[in-house]
């Protein structure tokens, strides 16, 4: 009998894309889908242990007041969840180690990177070794981008998908590295999932507004070895249906939108998995 799937989308403390994020695991067949305020997991009236499917959706975390998600990320490594010895992000690592997805986006992203679970090279997933940082046009952007999809990357949530066109948001989504080395790693393990790119879906590039952040090798969203933890910049649960498009009124779209792909992808895997 297929599994029943739960997936969870936390939310609270400025995070402003969890309604989106929700309706995109329903549309993708999630038979449970459950919006969390993180006071929630904290006050142990929820826990991650319940669910397969953990979304971390876009917004502005505590106001971005110490960098993009820094706070957010500060509170899971740190505060204990009441009436039990552990803090919240021995959640998190349980979840990891039970081999359940994860998908950030946005802000999301910007947690996973600052909590150093992605890339979490070796199984370290509290080591940051990356960050996305002020996008070097100096302003918040705004516009649509065209992503490669990395055909070699182990990455479960863009199985079967050779590109996408989605929206970004963001003042700091420029993706770095803490060094060479680091990035040399990402290329050669595959865990580079997405890139910047033009109209034909080839090449990354660095050229803006195509690369609307300055992000290295043009780097959008990266994933952890396993390609269950996967987190993006651009926004698939932005670009469900036809009509979330820019064009939809001048160009003959199908129904359904690109985003959509990244969540059934995830559901379909949890479903015919063991965890």
């Amino acid at each position: 009998m297929p599994k029943k799937v739960k997936s969870i989308v936390i939310t609270g403390n400025g995070t402003n894309c969890e309604m989106e994020m929700a309706h995109a695991c329903r549309l993708a067949g999630s038979d449970v889908v459950d919006i969390v305020h993180i006071s929630m997991l904290l006050y142990g009236e929820k826990s991650l242990d319940d669910y397969h499917f953990l979304n971390l959706p876009g917004g502005f975390l505590d106001g971005d007041d110490l960098g993009s998600a820094k706070a957010g990320a500060n509170r899971i490594l740190h505060a204990k969840v009441k009436g039990k010895s552990e803090n919240l992000y021995d959640q998190f690592a349980r979840f990891i180690k039970q081999g359940k997805l994860i998908l950030g986006v946005c802000n999301g992203f910007q947690l996973l990177v600052k909590l150093g679970m992605l890339p979490g090279f070796d199984g370290n997933y509290r080591n940051q070794t990356t960050t996305l940082t002020f996008n070097d046009s100096g302003r918040f952007e705004d516009r649509w981008v065209n992503l490669r999809v990395n055909p070699d990357s182990p990455c479960i949530f863009t199985k079967k998908v050779t590109g996408i066109y989605l929206p970004v948001r963001h003042g700091e989504g420029k993706f770095v590295t803490k060094d060479k080395d680091i990035l040399e790693r990402l290329h050669k393990d595959h865990q580079v999932v997405v890139e910047y790119c033009y109209e034909d879906f080839k090449d990354a590039t660095m050229d803006y507004p195509a690369n609307p952040n300055g992000a290295i090798d043009g780097i959008a969203g990266i994933c952890n070895e396993t390609g269950r933890i996967f987190g993006l910049m651009p926004h698939p649960e932005a670009y469900l249906h036809r009509t979330n498009h820019p064009r939809w009124t001048r160009e003959k779209l199908p129904e359904e939108g690109m985003g959509l792909a990244v969540f059934k992808n995830a559901i379909d895997f949890v479903r015919k998995g063991d965890i």
